[in-house]
């Protein structure tokens, strides 16, 4: 049995293992603060990109969702709703760039007098992959330091000149690449793409979770491939699956910037080198990319306001 002193409270040797219990948990809240410290130590400083005033991140759980295709339609979107806007385009995925092929570039970055790689151009758009530093068909097949240094170089030694925004296309998943980008450049904010397939959906939640450990803003999702509409009878199906990232949205607590439709146009046009927003202007796949650029710009305004 418990023992009580004269006042009634609880026996004293509670009150030491409340105590210790005290003591213990306060010097565990130190030892996490240290840990965190030091890790906050190790990591590198964030660098703003020469030039340019806003990054902006495309990114997806998975690959296949169309987030390439998204990325390249967004920049051309950004300057088409604004003329004056100067915007670039960089290719992340090193593994698989997409960029070439989407905006019709073939050739090697030639060097300004400071060593630095001068991005190749189309539709007024600077673009940088390392798509123009390897063969066509060539595999790249590195271990992860050389993964880094690679995508060192396509982030430090590139002109951009003077850019508004600078869209990056990012390789899909959340590995050493992501991370790698995240903790080195300050990213303006995230667009997640995603079908409304759960499959992709649960990866796509994946990489909404990870920018946000990272502290970068993810300014909503882009729900690609969300209708099909037949060309004969303009019947709608919905082969993926209805508003998926529209729930997935409400659950993270982000917005839906825009849906894209499964559309014949926007294969056609992508695979031959001219994207939709420029090739067909004034086609409701356009404006649909063109509605998510301003959905983007309004989002980033909003977050810096």
């Amino acid at each position: 049995m418990f023992r009580r002193d004269v006042t009634g409270g609880k026996d004293n040797s509670y009150s030491q293992a409340v105590g210790r219990a005290k003591i213990s948990s306060t010097s565990d809240r130190g030892v996490q603060e240290k840990q965190r410290q030091h890790m906050a130590r190790g990591l590198p400083n964030q660098k703003p990109i020469a030039g340019v005033k806003r990054v902006i991140v495309v990114a997806s759980g998975k690959g296949g969702v169309g987030k390439s295709t998204t990325a390249v339609n967004l920049a051309l979107g950004l300057m088409a709703n604004d003329p004056n806007l100067s915007v670039g385009l960089l290719d992340a995925d090193v593994f698989g760039p997409s960029v070439p092929k989407l905006m019709n570039l073939k050739g090697n970055p030639e060097l300004t007098e400071n060593n630095l790689m001068r991005p190749l151009v189309n539709f007024g758009v600077p673009c940088m992959s390392m798509g123009f530093l390897v063969e066509d068909t060539a595999p790249i097949v590195w271990r992860g330091l050389m993964v880094m240094s690679a995508i060192e170089k396509l982030l430090r030694q590139v002109d951009w000149g003077r850019l508004d925004y600078l869209v990056v296309d990012m390789p899909p998943g959340t590995g050493d690449v992501q991370l790698s980008i995240t903790q080195n450049v300050p990213i303006a904010g995230a667009v997640i793409v995603s079908t409304p397939q759960d499959i992709a959906l649960l990866d796509a939640r994946r990489g909404a979770e990870m920018f946000r450990k990272v502290k970068v803003p993810v300014l909503g999702l882009v729900q690609n491939m969300s209708v099909f509409q037949c060309p004969k009878c303009s019947h709608q199906t919905h082969i993926f699956g209805a508003d998926g990232a529209r729930e997935l949205a409400h659950t993270l607590g982000v917005e839906v910037l825009g849906d894209i439709p499964l559309h014949l146009n926007i294969r056609e046009t992508s695979d031959a080198g001219r994207p939709v927003v420029v090739s067909s202007p004034d086609s409701p796949e356009a404006e649909a990319y063109k509605k998510i650029a301003a959905s983007v710009v309004r989002r980033l305004e909003d977050s810096s306001g």
